[in-house]
């Protein structure tokens, strides 16, 4: 009998190790996530499952959806640049000597061991009129006058990217490093270029890590709200400025819920055409894409 539960133990002991993880999972994930449902349909001070959908009706509004669309514009530019910088990094890191890779991605971990809102602030100094960029133009002459550079659109782009971009090669180095890099020599002794072994072959066969790097950069900048309200003077409203006024200025849960529910169902919409559009694009490149 003790034989009998000591090999039901360790035959179960892998899911006793996920336990904690499903927990804190369930309890800081997915029932707070359920609590802002519910507080979206439902009447303010009645009894449970008293239902409603009269929170939604006010934020059918054009200035909602231009809130919500200028999101996703920040949310998806910031994503193809990130995409566009990561993959030249990881492919030059997956290339290297491996004593050169592990320092690579060391240097790649290193921003993740300080706090988000310092490195955030950290760049007040870089691109404020006293700050490095402007004080090294003034010196060298290149400009006569600071350049305004803090509360604008580039420096929320600039720093949306800084902060971001690990996201993007992280799953582009793990993709690259497992690479078979033969194929690539087989394409060129076929007589392909360059460019169509790349966008052939090394583009299809990472295609998975692109999806995972483009939606893990995709998904958080759309509900961003620390860079803009920083560094663009909260000069516009984004989706993550408007849902912290709602809960943590104007005190409004129900209100705050709803938008946020709303702002989900568009996110989740976005996400499924960007999906399709990347198994459209990558339909005939003949590669692994899935």
């Amino acid at each position: 009998m003790k034989m009998r539960i000591y090999s039901l133990i360790a035959k179960e002991f892998p899911f006793f190790l996920v336990m904690p993880a499903l927990i804190w999972q369930v309890l800081f994930f997915y029932v707070p996530l359920l609590w802002i449902v519910y507080l979206s349909i439902t009447h303010v001070g009645a009894p449970f499952f008293n239902f409603t959908l009269a929170h939604y009706t006010g934020l059918f509004e054009a200035a909602f959806f231009k809130i919500i669309a200028r999101s996703l514009f920040l949310a998806f530019v910031n994503a193809v640049i990130c995409l566009l910088i990561a993959y030249p990094i990881a492919y030059f890191a997956a290339r290297s000597p491996r004593n050169w890779r592990n320092f690579f991605l060391f240097l790649l971990i290193l921003p993740f061991w300080t706090s988000f809102v310092v490195h955030v602030y950290a760049w007040f100094y870089v691109l404020d009129t006293n700050g490095l960029i402007n004080s090294t133009l003034l010196k060298i002459g290149l400009i006569k006058e600071p350049l305004a550079m803090v509360n604008t659109l580039f420096a929320v782009f600039l720093v949306m990217i800084y902060c971001y971009l690990p996201f993007m090669v992280m799953p582009l180095y793990s993709a690259l490093e497992k690479f078979n890099w033969t194929l690539l020599e087989a394409s060129m002794d076929l007589g392909a270029t360059p460019a169509k072994t790349f966008f052939k072959i090394t583009v299809p066969m990472t295609l998975p890590s692109i999806k995972t790097g483009f939606f893990l950069v995709f998904v958080p900048s759309f509900g961003e709200f620390v860079i803009p309200a920083l560094l663009g003077g909260s000069k516009k409203m984004y989706v993550g400025s408007l849902i912290y006024h709602y809960f943590l200025v104007a005190r409004d849960a129900v209100t705050g819920a709803a938008f946020t529910c709303l702002s989900s169902l568009i996110l989740v919409a976005a996400c499924l055409i960007i999906a399709w559009g990347f198994r459209k694009i990558f339909a005939g490149s003949g590669g692994v894409a899935q």
